[in-house]
């Protein structure tokens, strides 16, 4: 018998979705893989938002923007330093990858971070973003990861990507 997918809870309202998919990812080569080929539309000024449950996932897929954009450092889990900046090696944007998850105070601790000087200029990537972010800007990815729970090591994972703001209107984010 298979395990269920659990979608995380998600409190924030949302604002018109301009383009949307649904992915099976079947291993984690598959997630960071789905990084690599997400980094070929990202742009300085993206923000990208990952929500799933711990374990889901959303390192790997930062681990494979940070390739396909050509960064430098390897691309870990910030929660201990909650941000981290991987200047480009390529000329292209740096990867401003935050973990949010032990800021509990919404836009105002994340202000602190001075993600919106970084924004600009950066692919800025936020785990945990959800609730906390989205007035950092209209145009936005978020990146849903559902993964199987309970006591399995399954690594099949549902991915739905959700473009909002006239960044996103037309453009295919699968």
């Amino acid at each position: 018998m298979e395990a269920p997918l659990e979608a995380p809870h998600s409190p924030a309202a949302e604002t018109a979705v301009a383009g949307s998919a649904r992915l099976s990812i079947e291993s984690p080569e598959q997630m960071q893989d789905l990084g690599r080929r997400l980094a070929k539309l990202l742009r300085p000024g993206d923000l990208v938002m990952l929500t799933g449950e711990l374990g889901a996932g959303k390192t790997t897929l930062t681990r494979g923007l940070g390739e396909g954009l050509g960064v430098r450092g390897a691309v870990t889990s910030p929660t201990f330093v909650i941000a981290r900046v991987h200047p480009s090696l390529t000329g292209g944007p740096a990867l401003v990858h935050v973990d949010a998850y032990r800021l509990g105070g919404g836009l105002d601790e994340m202000e602190d971070l001075d993600l919106d000087v970084s924004l600009p200029e950066s692919v800025v990537v936020v785990e945990w973003g959800e609730g906390k972010v989205e007035d950092l800007s209209e145009d936005r990815l978020h990146v849903v990861i559902h993964r199987v729970v309970g006591d399995t090591e399954d690594d099949r994972r549902e991915v739905v990507l959700r473009g909002y703001g006239e960044r996103w209107a037309g453009l295919d984010p699968a």
